[in-house]
């Protein structure tokens, strides 16, 4: 035992810790970087970020002025030329007697067309010897050879153009600069679609280049009516964007919604259509989504003739075509191009596949556990047989193979390359046995996944898929709970509520809910005529006529 004179006392407690802190690392400054959230580094308050707004406002609506120094040493705060080596601040002798400079950034603007078309024609002499009043009009009209040249005064538009890869000119003694289209930076050339490939039809995608993308759309709609509004996206990033539709055939109404929902996002970053949408939707809990995706130039010109609106974002391989409806979203772009009995097959086998996709996990295990009445003797048996050994209930055992086959799925995806697809298959094979053998799955329910899986894939739209594996869980543990009637009063909700769901006013159910005069059948590829009118359920300027 230890003695009273033995035990340790206060000072001998305290070495005791000491020794343990020194063992731990307790205490000690560590030298390492840490980012601390501190009490001065949270956002300031609500009136401050009001006034904050405002302050960038008045910014935004200062204009340039009439001295070059001035002028330049502006540019070059707000560019940080003192550490943004990629900004080229070029000084020049404009007609060989008016100080100017310009400024572009490295890499974004064309090199060779600044020195083609602006320095070598610039310093021309005598080529501003008969400029009156304003010099930088009488610049764009007589000097610079640029395609796109235009004045501008106002300091957040030159900032931003460039950015954009112009290039800005500035004079001495002018109140405006000459911003010129000089863009020159690397993009990918147009190739072929990963996601929507046809066997019949046009092999040209969507890249991420805006201009090439509106390009691609105005070689198939050669058109005076399309139009296409170039707008910010709403992020500080300064992201582009396009609105493509066609002026008296569009849904006025329409049109002006979709710029009124743009017109509010004012958010930090839009990197992308996916988030642009999820700031411009109305419903954000929806399983299915509002818009249709397409990376293919001839389907989003189909639908901007049928009376729809196409959003194309810079740096984005897609459009999003708006209204949307669960029509079209089930709809490919090879249906048009192949003939109508072919393209009727595919479609009813499409849909067939959906219905497979989202219903037969819940039917089987309806019937399995509440109304085996409904079964033959024969599939009762094989039902029984396979499941001898199984442990798990039958109902925990289909929702667990349903996470694993999108476990797999979403494995093959991330994967990169071909690798994928063997992970896809291999990975299904391996595990359905192994599960099979260790008694963790029965046969039979392997089967109902796996033909569920083929199903889910028949649905062209991969968002679409996505809601379908929402809509297919939450059926599968209403059977489980409540056999065919927890199925039935489910499935009552759901229908009631895309019934109630509108895709920027347009319901998600139409033509048939509610019923409008469609021109083409949805399921049934029928036969395509000669017609000039769009369809009326977008109520369309043709529609009406």
């Amino acid at each position: 035992m230890l003695k009273k004179e033995d035990s340790p006392g206060k000072d001998g407690w305290k070495t005791v810790f000491e020794q343990i802190s020194e063992i731990f690392g307790f205490g000690k400054n560590s030298e390492a970087f840490e980012l601390l959230e501190t009490e001065s580094g949270m956002p300031p308050p609500l009136g401050r970020a009001k006034d904050g707004h405002r302050e960038r406002k008045k910014e935004a609506e200062r204009s340039i002025g009439a001295s070059i120094t001035e002028n330049e040493a502006m540019m070059r705060r707000l560019f940080r030329a003192d550490i943004n080596k990629d900004l080229i601040f070029r000084s020049f002798l404009l007609s060989g007697n008016i100080p100017a400079f310009l400024v572009y950034v490295n890499g974004m603007a064309d090199a060779k067309q600044v020195s083609d078309f602006i320095l070598r024609d610039g310093m021309v002499k005598g080529c501003m010897d008969d400029a009156k009043g304003d010099i930088a009009s009488f610049a764009v009209k007589r000097v610079f050879t640029v395609g796109e040249a235009v004045t501008e005064k106002r300091e957040n538009r030159i900032r931003q153009a460039i950015l954009d890869g112009k290039t800005a000119v500035f004079i001495d003694g002018a109140d405006s600069a000459v911003l010129m289209d000089t863009r020159g930076y690397e993009k990918r050339t147009v190739g072929e679609p990963q996601a929507e490939k046809v066997v019949l039809g046009p092999q040209e995608a969507f890249v991420e280049n805006l201009r090439t993308n509106i390009t691609l759309l105005r070689r198939i709609l050669r058109m005076e009516d399309l139009v296409c509004e170039m707008r910010s996206a709403g992020g500080e990033n300064g992201i582009n964007a396009a609105l493509l539709y066609r002026e008296g055939i569009t849904n006025i109404t329409l049109v002006e919604e979709i710029k009124r929902r743009l017109a509010r996002i004012n958010t930090l970053s839009v990197i992308g259509t996916g988030i642009m949408q999820q700031l411009i939707e109305e419903h954000s809990l929806s399983p299915f989504p509002q818009f249709l995706q397409t990376e293919r130039p001839d389907r989003a010109a189909s639908l901007l003739m049928e009376g729809h609106v196409i959003l194309l974002l810079d740096g984005s391989p897609y459009a999003s075509v708006m209204p949307a409806t669960v029509f079209t979203l089930m709809t490919s772009a090879e249906d048009a191009y192949m003939r109508r009995p072919q393209a009727t097959v595919i479609r009813i086998v499409r849909c067939i596949g959906a219905v497979i996709s989202i219903l037969l996990p819940a039917l089987f295990l309806s019937l399995a556990l509440f109304h085996q009445g409904l079964l033959s003797t024969e599939v009762l048996t094989t039902v029984i047989a396979s499941r001898k050994m199984v442990f798990a209930p039958i109902g925990a055992e289909m929702v667990f193979l349903l996470l694993v086959f999108q476990l797999i799925r979403e494995a093959g995806m991330r994967v990169p390359g071909n690798i994928g697809q063997a992970i896809g298959i291999i990975g299904g094979l391996i595990l359905g046995q192994a599960a099979v053998a260790a008694n963790l799955a029965s046969s039979v329910v392997l089967i109902v996944v796996a033909l569920t899986g083929l199903g889910n894939f028949c649905i062209p739209d991969y968002e679409t898929q996505l809601a379908a594996s929402f809509f297919r869980l939450s059926l599968a543990l209403a059977a489980w709970a409540g056999g065919l009637l927890g199925v039935a009063c489910l499935g009552t909700v759901f229908t009631a509520w895309l019934t109630v769901l509108k895709s920027f006013g347009l319901p998600f159910l139409a033509p048939f809910a509610p019923k409008t005069r469609s021109k083409r059948p949805m399921i049934l590829r029928g036969r395509i005529r000669m017609h000039a009118g769009a369809e009326d359920m977008l109520n369309t300027k043709e529609g009406d006529a």
